[in-house]
């Protein structure tokens, strides 16, 4: 049943459908998931502190704002240099494979056959593919750098974009406990509430990555999420006791 009654063969398995979708989104599910919940925990402890110190709507409002804008470009700045500084550095290696495959062809077709050979290909197919990959100069270097470097040419990440996911997803993430505030509600019960669903979901999104179950992942978020919102609201507390 699992064979080709004429030729004996066992037919190609589906891949399953799931591995794949998992694949491709945590590519850019995974940066915007921790960017969204970096803001939420940065800016609930941020208000959190204001609360406890029985701060007016005005001052968290303020605060919140602060928080966000000032989080958001931090982020998307530190991403900016990241991804332009690891780009530059990449193509400098590109340029070193660039100037060898010039003054060293025969070498590095030897070096780019003996890589085929070590994937199972036979010597003398190695030998014609590096050969003939040889002859034009721009597939030799792809070869060379995805073999030698694991890079591709094509698939360098772009330092705006970088920036600009990073500074979005820290926003929406970093808005949602001064949400309340801006709608005109000044209880902090309310954002505290906000921010309490949305760690939990955005925990419980972390599991996707993982083999925890959707409910530990988003009790662990609640729980970190929760310590750092009451050390400030404590601290909080505190400061306005002194000054009392």
């Amino acid at each position: 049943m699992g064979t080709d009654e004429k030729s004996g063969a066992r037919p190609a398995e589906a891949h399953p459908a799931g591995h794949s979708a998992h694949s491709a989104g945590a590519g850019w599910l995974r940066p915007a998931v921790f960017g969204a919940m970096d803001g939420l925990v940065s800016n609930v402890a941020l208000i959190s502190g204001f609360a406890g110190g029985a701060a007016g709507r005005p001052a968290v409002i303020l605060a919140g704002l602060a928080g966000l804008a000032s989080g958001a470009f931090s982020m998307a700045t530190g991403e900016y240099t990241s991804v332009r500084s690891q780009n530059e550095a990449m193509r400098a290696q590109i340029e070193v494979e660039r100037r060898e495959l010039e003054l060293y062809p025969q070498a590095e077709a030897a070096e780019l056959a003996a890589y085929f050979q070590g994937q199972g290909v036979d010597a003398q197919t190695a030998a014609s593919v590096a050969r003939q990959l040889g002859n034009r100069p721009d597939s030799a270097l792809r070869a060379h750098v995805g073999t030698e470097l694991g890079l591709n040419l094509d698939e360098l990440p772009s330092p705006i974009g970088a920036a600009g996911a990073s500074f979005c997803a820290f926003a929406v993430g970093a808005v949602i406990p001064v949400a309340p505030y801006l709608l005109g509600f000044s209880s902090f019960a309310l954002a505290a509430m906000l921010a309490a669903l949305a760690l939990f979901l955005l925990g419980a999104v972390v599991s996707r990555f993982t083999e925890r179950s959707f409910v530990y992942s988003g009790a662990r978020q609640l729980l970190l999420g929760l310590v750092a919102a009451s050390a400030t609201y404590g601290i909080g507390v505190l400061v306005n006791a002194s000054m009392g």
